[in-house]
């Protein structure tokens, strides 16, 4: 029997959560883990530079065994893998034991994260898929958010190991929950023929429109991950915030403006392509261009409400495209490969944006300071906003339509 949507819905949308909090948490912890292990700021990027090469690596090799196989085992076991390398990271010896460890890490959200959105929108009409991409990926703020709170405030009284070892207990439950409630109706009606094959890959890398979609999206990335590794460390810094205080209020700014983001830019571009077909590039574009005024005064300022005020604003338009770009990588592939589609989403996205903007951010702050590494780090929305135009031109159909590569 078919799960209840709304079910399955909230399953993945908790696993997504813990997927982001257990990502996250590390990064409200620096201070503490650069006075415990004496670590400078280009070994602290590095922590998150490793996950997210492990991450975009193992992701097209899931990606290919899932559209061949049943995807919810995929996703349960993916869940309990990050989560019991998020617990052995509270028993990190040293920083090499802990750079592994957030390394397993990679290997398990890759799993989840290939699947999920494919798995989630064929459950739903076309119409709807900026919507309930963007509900779940409402996922992405909330568990930033609660990573950052998570690892600041219990950081700050029980220590480091302490926020580590809470953040991995959930995705146990979760994970097992996956692979008794969830089922992948896909699998039972797919034959022989369509299970793709690895030169399927060659032939998304050839589809223009999918591969500027992908880069406009790492665009983003770049910023999501320089922003999320380094603004709870520039709060403190800058701003006089403790541990705490910095986790405490950057979160809450992801949560509040990451949410809001990413509920209005998925209902924008679904109501937005009853006047064009262009609605998710629209949206896209747009929010990229909106980064780059508040980030510069928020930097520029001493003032910290107003400083604040700004982030907040550059954190909306950072989330605004969370929902059109999923339902765009969905639009311009066939069903029967979007594991795979999401799979070299991911290793571009990573591979060109969060696996190495944390290093190049704390390299650039050792150099210059974290005010200038931090806009630089914003200013990678000009190259975005230029593939974002190439895939819109490109894409000469309805977004809501599938075509094959």
């Amino acid at each position: 029997m078919r799960m209840n949507i709304k079910n399955l819905f909230w399953i993945l949308f908790l696993l997504n959560l813990f997927n982001y909090i257990d990502r996250q948490v590390l990064y409200s912890v620096f201070p503490l883990l650069q006075a415990d292990l004496h670590i400078t700021d280009l070994q602290l990027g590095a922590l998150a530079s490793v996950f997210m090469l492990v991450y975009m690596c193992y992701a097209p090799l899931v990606g290919y065994f899932a559209d061949r196989t049943p995807r919810h085992k995929w996703i349960g076991a993916s869940a309990l893998i990050w989560s019991l390398a998020t617990l052995a990271c509270a028993g990190a010896k040293n920083y090499t034991s802990l750079l592994a460890t957030r390394g397993v890490i990679g290997v398990g959200e890759a799993g989840f994260t290939t699947i999920a959105q494919p798995f989630l929108a064929e459950n739903y009409p076309k119409e709807k898929h900026a919507t309930i991409l963007a509900l779940f990926g409402l996922a992405l703020p909330a568990g930033s958010a609660l990573g950052y709170l998570w690892g600041g405030l219990i950081g700050l009284h029980w220590g480091w190991r302490a926020a580590f070892l809470l953040a991995g207990v959930p995705g146990l439950l979760l994970g097992t929950l996956a692979f008794t409630r969830l089922q992948d109706v896909r699998r039972a009606r797919q034959t022989t023929a369509d299970r793709p094959s690895w030169k399927d890959y060659a032939a998304l890398l050839a589809n223009k429109p999918f591969l500027f979609i992908c880069l406009a999206h790492a665009m983003l990335t770049f910023i999501t991950g320089g922003l999320s590794a380094w603004m709870p460390t520039y709060l403190h810094r800058y701003l006089g915030m403790n541990v705490g205080q910095a986790g405490l209020i950057f979160g809450g700014l992801v949560v509040v403006c990451g949410a809001a983001g990413t509920y209005l830019g998925g209902k924008g571009a679904d109501k937005l392509l009853n006047y064009s077909q262009k609605a998710y590039f629209w949206v896209m574009g747009t929010a990229m261009a909106g980064i780059l005024l508040p980030a510069f005064i928020g930097v520029q300022t001493a003032c910290a409400p107003v400083a604040l005020a700004c982030f907040g604003a550059a954190i909306v338009c950072l989330f605004l495209p969370t929902g059109p770009i999923a339902a765009a990588l969905v639009s311009s592939t066939r069903s029967n490969v979007q594991a795979m589609a999401f799979a070299v989403n991911i290793f571009l996205i990573h591979a060109l944006g969060d696996a190495i903007s944390p290093v190049l951010v704390g390299h650039a702050s050792d150099l210059w300071g974290l005010k200038a590494a931090v806009l630089l780090c914003t200013a990678a929305a000009v190259p975005g906003i230029v593939f974002t135009w190439l895939a819109a031109q490109l894409e000469r159909r309805a977004p809501q339509t599938n075509m094959p590569q």
